[in-house]
């Protein structure tokens, strides 16, 4: 992985607290103990077939009216809702650092196929025992721009910043409970200078929290700075805010996390009607493919699976702009198995906050049991296993040649 020395250690010391590493083996290791029962999946979407999804997954249907308050604070010009249909799949088994467990994933999307593809992968990691995700590490940016007079100011401005870190913290978690500075990015073009201000941000997805942050910066930087910019934006396009970008595989916008699975070659035969070894030669042509059309790294769908669960539960839909940029990886291993792994350097995520609060948004994280403080990085990696679903069973219908058939079959009567 790569990223900042500071954060990563940090980051360490966090999941090894109370842990021995033997035992961190343990838990990560695959579990094919207590493997869930197959979910009642289907397109059927009549009222008794609902019933027994609920039932499968335990709970009562929450779905129900809303009053007009709990929009307050969301939405301005406020005229109404719109309805989205919502299918689950999985369960999906995930061994990670903070996330263990079989999780039913909610998607809410008007695409045909889609819940059943990465339902498919799902059931496929987790007839695997599992798949292994990491949060590797966390930070929320936001960079202000100042433009100088000649480099001479610029690099007066920059020895007095250098030098004001401690105080940009404590002024930072002035605004905040639950952010924190943790470091700060210097960027130079001439005259002109880039700032990235780097935060963790508990287990809200940020946005807002660093933005006033940075601000409170900012306005100390404008009133105390011996050298008096021409030009000053609290925000100079540089932190990577809902766009992809080539800086999110050196850095990092939210939270990054890995996920890898070994997947047993009887079980790609049984479920995905094809080989290891076909994958792989599909994979290696897709992510050449890739490269030839200049996308920000190489991956087949992640901007699917992503939305459906961003909608369903209560995430910042925009920030898949950022969040789907990632890498997918295929290989075999020496025994004929079919080695997979997704990285995602730029999960913008969160369980409190925004949009999660709202009432089915936080039923269907609490469907998931991560709703609420204390679950974000466990959310994070179970978009890491959902991810890596997607990619098995995408790549395994082009593999098979099943890919056209498939969507005929679940979007034409």
């Amino acid at each position: 992985m790569s990223g900042k020395a500071s954060l990563t250690s940090d980051h360490i010391s966090r999941v090894l607290e109370n842990r021995a590493v033997d035992d961190l083996e343990r838990d990560l290791s695959p579990d094919f103990e207590n493997l869930p029962g197959r979910f009642p999946a289907g397109a059927s979407v009549r009222e008794e077939s609902v019933a027994r999804r609920w039932g499968y997954l335990g709970s009562e249907r929450h779905n129900r009216e809303i009053p007009d308050s709990a929009w307050a604070g969301q939405i301005e010009n406020f005229v109404g809702t719109v309805s989205l249909p919502v299918g689950i799949a999985g369960p999906l088994r995930v061994r990670g650092l903070y996330a263990k467990g079989d999780f039913p994933i909610p998607l809410a999307t008007t695409e045909a196929a889609l819940v059943a593809s990465y339902h498919r992968g799902a059931t496929l990691l987790t007839a695997s025992g599992g798949c292994r995700s990491f949060l590797l590490y966390e930070a929320v940016s936001r960079a202000p721009a100042f433009a100088f007079s000649s480099l001479i100011d610029l690099g007066k401005f920059v020895l007095w910043v250098i030098g004001k870190q401690d105080e940009f913290k404590e002024i930072a978690a002035s605004t905040t409970q639950h952010g924190r500075l943790v470091d700060m990015g210097i960027a130079v073009e001439g005259n002109h200078i880039y700032l990235d201000f780097e935060f963790t941000t508990g287990d809200a997805a940020g946005q807002n929290m660093v933005t006033i942050a940075t601000q409170a910066i900012f306005d100390f930087i404008l009133a105390k700075t011996p050298v008096n910019p021409t030009e000053a934006y609290v925000e100079g396009n540089y932190s990577g805010d809902k766009k992809a970008s080539a800086q999110s595989f050196t850095s990092v916008r939210g939270k990054k996390v890995t996920t890898e699975a070994i997947i047993p070659a009887d079980l790609i035969a049984k479920r995905l009607h094809t080989t290891p070894e076909k994958m792989c030669d599909y994979w290696r042509m897709s992510a050449l493919g890739g490269v030839l059309s200049g996308t920000v790294g190489v991956q087949g769908h992640y901007a699917n699976g992503l939305a459906a669960l961003f909608i369903a539960t209560g995430q910042d839909p925009a920030c898949v702009a950022e969040s789907a940029v990632g890498v997918t990886r295929f290989e075999t291993t020496s025994a004929g198995d079919l080695y997979s792994a997704v990285t995602l350097p730029d999960l913008i995520v969160g369980t409190v906050g925004g949009g999660t609060g709202l009432p089915d948004q936080n039923g269907f994280l609490d469907l998931m049991g991560l709703a609420g403080a204390g679950n974000s990085g466990a959310f994070a990696e179970v978009c890491g296993g959902l991810m890596l679903a997607g990619e098995l069973s995408i790549i395994g219908a082009m593999a098979a040649g099943d890919f056209t058939r498939a969507h005929e079959k679940r979007t034409r009567k």
